[in-house]
């Protein structure tokens, strides 16, 4: 099973594209592919027609997934780069932050 060094939850910050510094929560992550969707980061419209559940129709604003690549974990404010560290069974998320390691979770 492949690890994600971001998960659901997890507070990040656009670090590239048209939202580029806003921050926001994981939704979800999408491993296989390598997306994750994020709170109120990278808005799309989609037009709906009229429906019995939805009797009026229109535009309707979601968030669209983004390339994992393009978020950086937040830890105590500050973007920082998160590795794995342990043995296998016992593997933790650490932030790495001025030279030094500390656990996230």
């Amino acid at each position: 099973m492949a690890t994600s060094k971001i998960k659901k939850d997890d507070l990040v910050k656009v670090i590239a594209g048209k939202d580029k510094g806003k921050e926001g929560k994981v939704l979800s992550v999408d491993v296989k592919n390598g997306k994750v969707l994020v709170e109120g980061v990278n808005k799309v419209f989609k037009h709906s027609k009229p429906t019995a559940a939805n009797a009026a129709g229109g535009i309707i604003e979601k968030e669209a997934p983004i390339d994992i690549s393009n978020v950086m974990y937040l830890y105590k404010g500050k973007t920082v780069r998160v590795g794995f560290q342990g043995e296998k069974k016992d593997k933790k998320r650490v932030a790495k932050v001025n030279g030094k390691t500390e656990v996230i979770d």
